[in-house]
């Protein structure tokens, strides 16, 4: 309507100037026949962008018709109809005149063609030009050339111009990026489509938009919506708007916007949904539900509602009690509303426990038929079971049903609901059953006490007799050790000392058997330090038992030098030598060692023996200078590599740990060609080591575990839990780096 009002307001204001400038627009003279088509209408239409009327959109139509001598004997004639009709008659002889009717808004203007060509001159063809009939957005403009014996129009309609653009949606952030090409101003802004026509906004103002500048811009949108919608169109007064709706046909992710911007009425016997966007293009349906508390409302069975394509319910056959509420559902998303107030239901009920039944109390303030009926609820409904018990009341009255309880529930429920005169809605109740359950929770919560009590007495006494009473380890272990460093050494001892004294291992050492003084082992000075660790490894390989290599970060360069030493020398001869002495070594070993206590009289120490001897000669200063370097420590190390390299080699390596101390060595230290053996940083890893050392429950003189009542999986926690111990143990006995 507005739209038509705007032209019809160009239209006036042409109409006005139309007389006034028709004398100085119309021209006719000498044109060229070779413009126009023999047998084709000579009207001829163009037209450019006006700039007289401001603020709408209009053009300057230019009309330009070939008029051929002979035409003007036959009364030619041009009209002109667009928001206002002219007729011009051009003429040979005649002066240029006008005659205008503004009532019937009717100009008919005679024009004078032979202006300023000589007598006795003529030409085939003549051009009347009529330099501007201004026309707004949509109109038409016909031009029509009449003689007595041809007649023909042409027609030209004025466009209305819309910008193209494209649109970006962010569901997240609920925004729509309009991107629009490169020319003139325009404007953006966003909308709900609630028909086919109307499109509501509700933003005070659209975006300006200048390509020149920036040819985006985001709009933020509080509602994302199905029907959203966005409308772009120019600067001028009515311009046309192009719209976009990215959702049309295709479904939003997440409707819960849906909900946030729809209201629920309730007026009368009826009550209605009202969402911003069409009710019939979203499909929303409705049912009843139970409220049970904020977060729970269990669906009732069969209650769904027909509300029509505008989402009006008629609430006369629904029971109106106030937790009776309404579940939309839409997609996989759903929305409780619960418009009913307390007043406006016409009967009650409350539950109590019985003995083995349910007493349902009700009053009413109308004749009814009630029903019940027990169910078994849970997240999405209350499944009914058994059979349903009715009562009749007269209005204002109170009753009561019994309703036998024939199975075991843990939370038994009942339905109760009006059956005649017949209401839609169950309500569902659940007696409070925790007031009898008090008793139950006092003799658990004992029972949980004393356990705890016990638990905590039986951890007491494990922690005061200490790891050696349940741990032990039964093969023997050869540990080697691979630097001078005082803090290398500490560290060493202070294992052995943990191994052989917590966990009654048999533990060999070159630092303990550095004498032949010593009681318990032969002597690393009476057989050298290759012959005795040949001997250990060869012994402890045979018992199955560990040979632990203590890295450090000297062995590294004790290994690379080592490494390329062996490298110089031929592969071949190096290996049958060695091979040959090896053999020869530990059997010589073995001969020495057996008659050395044979003769001696020598037997191995117990373990706290050793321990003691251990901690005595680890600390003695006068066997150790710290200026001088020790005899036994490098050739052990060494001839610990060769062995190690010849059992990689054969594939026995399975027999060997690596161990490094945090603070004193780093894993990167241990070279790549040992990845395949086993590897522990102490003392954090100490309860992976006892386990890769054969660590087990301590036995009875019987033969059975000292835990042989115990369930396996409490004898493993225990031992876990030993484990963390002895590495607190051994943590205190390192050195501090």
């Amino acid at each position: 309507m507005f739209k038509m009002r705007v032209n019809t307001a160009v239209a006036f204001i042409s109409g006005l100037l139309s007389p006034l400038l028709l004398e100085c627009t119309i021209t006719c003279q000498r044109g060229n026949k070779n413009d126009y088509v023999e047998g084709h209408c000579p009207v001829k239409v163009t037209s450019v962008l006006s700039k007289e009327l401001r603020g709408t959109y209009s053009e300057c139509v230019t009309v330009r018709v070939g008029i051929k001598a002979d035409d003007f004997c036959k009364d030619p004639e041009i009209e002109i109809l667009s928001t206002s009709r002219e007729i011009i008659r051009p003429m040979k002889k005649r002066k240029c005149k006008q005659k205008c009717d503004n009532e019937r808004n009717r100009c008919e203007i005679r024009v004078k063609c032979i202006k300023g060509v000589p007598r006795n001159t003529s030409f085939d063809v003549w051009e009347l030009v009529h330099g501007c009939v201004n026309a707004g957005a949509d109109s038409v403009v016909t031009v029509s050339y009449i003689t007595k014996s041809t007649s023909c129009n042409v027609s030209y309609t004025v466009p209305d111009p819309i910008p193209d653009f494209d649109v970006s949606v962010n569901q997240s952030s609920k925004s729509i990026t309009v991107t629009v090409e490169p020319g003139e101003k325009v404007n953006a802004r966003w909308c709900y489509q609630e028909n086919a026509v109307d499109c509501r906004n509700w933003a005070d103002s659209p975006k300006i938009i200048d390509p020149s500048q920036s040819r985006s811009a985001v709009l933020n949108i509080p509602y994302l919506l199905p029907c959203v919608c966005v409308q772009v169109y120019y600067n001028h007064e009515d311009a046309s708007r192009h719209k976009k709706c990215p959702f049309q046909n295709k479904s939003l992710a997440d409707v819960r916007d849906v909900w946030r911007s729809s209201s629920v009425t309730l007026y009368g016997s009826k009550f209605s949904l009202h969402p911003v966007c069409p009710a019939n293009d979203l499909k929303i349906s409705a049912s009843l539900c139970w409220r049970q508390h904020e977060l729970l409302c269990t669906p009732v069975l069969n209650s769904t509602l027909e509300g029509g394509p505008n989402l009006i319910f008629n609430i006369s056959e629904l029971d109106t009690h106030p937790q009776m509420c309404v579940q939309f559902s839409l997609q996989d998303s759903h929305n409780i509303s619960c418009p009913f107030q307390a007043d406006m239901s016409s009967w009650e009920v409350h539950v109590g426990p019985g003995r083995k039944s349910m007493f349902l109390y009700l009053t009413s303030s109308v004749r009814a038929k009630f029903s019940a009926q027990l169910c078994l609820l849970n997240e999405r409904e209350c499944t009914p079971v058994g059979q349903v018990h009715s009562v009749t009341m007269d209005s204002n009255t109170i009753s009561r049903i019994n309703v036998p309880l024939h199975f075991l529930a843990e939370k038994p429920c009942v339905q109760v609901w009006q059956s005649d005169p017949a209401l839609r809605g169950r309500r569902i109740l659940c007696p409070d059953y925790t007031h009898n359950r008090c008793g139950m929770y006092a003799v658990a919560s004992l029972i949980f006490v004393v356990i705890v009590l016990l638990l905590g007495i039986f951890i007491h006494r494990l922690t005061k007799s200490g790891a050696a009473g349940w741990l032990c380890i039964e093969k023997p272990v050869l540990l080697v050790c691979s630097s001078e460093e005082s803090a290398h050494v500490s560290a060493v001892c202070a294992l052995a000392s943990v191994l052989q004294g917590e966990l009654s291992a048999t533990v060999h050492m070159a630092l303990w058997a550095q004498s032949s003084q010593t009681k318990a082992r032969t002597g690393v000075a009476d057989l050298g330090p290759l012959p005795w660790l040949y001997g250990q490894w060869e012994s402890v390989r045979k018992a199955q038992g560990k040979v632990v290599i203590i890295w450090s970060a000297e062995a590294k360069k004790t290994y690379e030098k080592w490494w390329e030493e062996r490298a110089n020398v031929d592969k071949n001869v190096r290996k049958k030598e060695d091979c040959s002495k090896a053999e020869m070594r530990h059997e010589e070993i073995r001969v020495e060692m057996a008659e050395d206590l044979k003769l001696n009289g020598r037997s191995p120490g117990n373990g706290k023996k050793g321990k003691k001897y251990c901690v005595e000669l680890c600390h003695d200063e006068e066997w150790y200078p710290s200026n001088e370097p020790s005899a036994v420590i490098a050739p052990v190390f060494t001839a610990a590599l060769a062995c190690l390299e010849g059992a990689l080699q054969g594939c026995k390596g399975q027999g060997v740990v690596l161990v490094y101390f945090q603070g004193l060595c780093h894993s990167r230290d241990i070279p790549k060609s040992f990845r395949g053996v086993p590897r522990y940083c102490l003392p954090q890893d100490f309860r992976g080591l006892i386990q890769e050392l054969g660590g087990m429950r301590r036995q009875t003189k019987t033969g059975k575990f000292m835990w042989h009542c115990c369930p396996r999986l409490l004898s493993k926690v225990l031992s876990v839990w030993l484990g963390r111990q002895l590495a607190q143990r051994l943590k205190t006995l390192l050195p501090q780096t």
